[in-house]
C-alpha cells in the first residue's frame, strides 16, 4: 500500500485516495504563498502521505483575508 500520492503514481495506481485526516493530526503554516518555506511544508506533507493543504493555512499575503 503506497504512503502518498507519489509512492501511488510511481506504483501506477491513478485512482489513489490518501486515508483521511483531521487536521490536528498536523500543523498549519503562516508561510507565505509561494515561499521557498511554502513550497517545504507541502513537500513534506505530500512525502508523508498528509493533505496538501490545512484549513488554518496562510491561503494570502494579506494577513487578514480568510480566503
Amino acid at each position: 500500500m503506497p504512503q502518498s500520492v507519489l509512492d501511488a503514481i510511481k506504483l501506477g495506481l491513478w485512482n489513489y485516495e490518501p486515508e483521511e485526516h483531521d487536521s490536528s493530526d498536523y500543523a498549519s503554516t503562516q508561510a507565505l504563498p509561494g515561499t521557498d518555506e511554502k513550497l517545504a511544508v507541502l513537500s513534506e506533507r505530500v512525502s508523508r502521505g498528509l493533505p496538501l493543504w490545512h484549513p488554518l493555512d496562510r491561503r494570502s499575503y494579506d494577513e487578514n483575508a480568510r480566503d
